[in-house]
């Protein structure tokens, strides 16, 4: 009994050490320019090296697809298909849909046909134009999301003059996409961070949590003002810091109203959503900014699955009731 025992205990330790040989605490990472912004990822396991290829090819793919600028992407030729119905491949009319789901959800305050209003701020080079009012009003007139009909494959503008944008759920779409590719590929361990959108599988090597940092608003140093750990989750960040200028002391940012025409003005400077899901955390963290902080306090309260944190213009923070602290 005593040598049996000894083979099964052999046996286990075998088995304990090689899976802690099958990951190391220094990742094999990639980092380039995609989507307008900064993409990194770093996967731990190890024998990773065509996986995180495969991924970077993926994210280009993506943005070859989802680009509202880039020519032969689909959602340009949408754009400019004069409200003729195209054929679009399974991950567009997905995110599409997925779109949609959050349009409706948020009553219109988030909008996927934002594009024209968008277009006018332009605040990619925008260094201090606020646009004319008449082409404001003109670019609300084309913002329903009402008028994307989705039937199969087939995607239709039933406004001519309509455009769609994107941007802000694409990256948390992207991220869920790479993840559920790198689960199939065995990965346990990795980061994926899309200029922001944070998403991780599993833990780090070692079981303990990652440790994800939430910026601190208009920080020149890029510092954090709090952090949160995480582990298989998604950390994503709505704020008016990432993308503005300002004008006598004014800031004017890139969460747009749909509604009005101009950037939300409600006392906030972000909102961070932690959940499973990159694409609900892109989603929910846009339409909490838009709600603002007593009514997306109530919203993210409701829901089973997320939590969120705001911070106002005090900079002072605003807990959800269940986020980790």
């Amino acid at each position: 009994m005593k040598k049996r025992t000894y083979v099964i205990l052999f046996i286990l330790v075998a088995l304990l050490l090689s899976s802690c040989s099958s990951a190391s605490d220094t990742p094999l990472s990639q980092t380039t320019t995609l989507f307008d912004t900064v993409i990194s990822i770093h996967i731990y396991d190890k024998n990773s090296e065509e996986v995180l290829t495969h991924c970077i090819q993926k994210c280009e793919e993506y943005e070859k697809k989802f680009s509202r600028t880039l020519p032969e992407s689909e959602i340009y030729r949408l754009n400019h298909a004069g409200g003729e119905a195209l054929e679009l491949s399974d991950d567009t009319v997905e995110l599409i849909k997925l779109g949609l789901k959050y349009s409706e959800l948020s009553e219109g305050r988030f909008d996927i046909t934002i594009a024209p209003l968008a277009e006018l701020w332009d605040f990619k080079h925008n260094t201090g134009t606020i646009p004319a009012k008449e082409s404001i009003d003109e670019a609300l007139s084309l913002i329903d999301y009402r008028n994307v009909r989705v039937e199969g494959n087939q995607v239709q503008l039933l406004n001519p003059d309509a455009a769609i944008d994107l941007g802000g759920i694409a990256k948390g779409y992207i991220a869920d996409q790479l993840k559920a590719y790198m689960e199939t590929q065995g990965t346990q361990h990795a980061l994926i961070d899309l200029g922001g959108n944070v998403l991780v599988i599993g833990a780090k090597p070692d079981g303990s949590a990652f440790h994800i940092g939430i910026q601190k608003p208009f920080s020149e140093t890029g510092e954090a003002i709090t952090s949160v750990k995480i582990k298989n989750q998604a950390v994503v960040t709505s704020g008016n810091y990432q993308r503005y200028f300002k004008i006598e002391d004014k800031i004017y940012h890139h969460i747009l109203n749909p509604q009005t025409g101009y950037p939300y003005e409600n006392h906030l400077q972000s909102v961070t959503v932690l959940c499973d899901s990159s694409a609900d955390a892109d989603g929910l963290s846009t339409t909490l900014f838009a709600l603002g902080l007593d009514e997306g306090m109530k919203y993210i309260d409701s829901l089973p699955s997320a939590e969120a944190v705001f911070i106002t213009d005090d900079q002072k923070l605003h807990y959800s009731n269940g986020f980790p602290k």
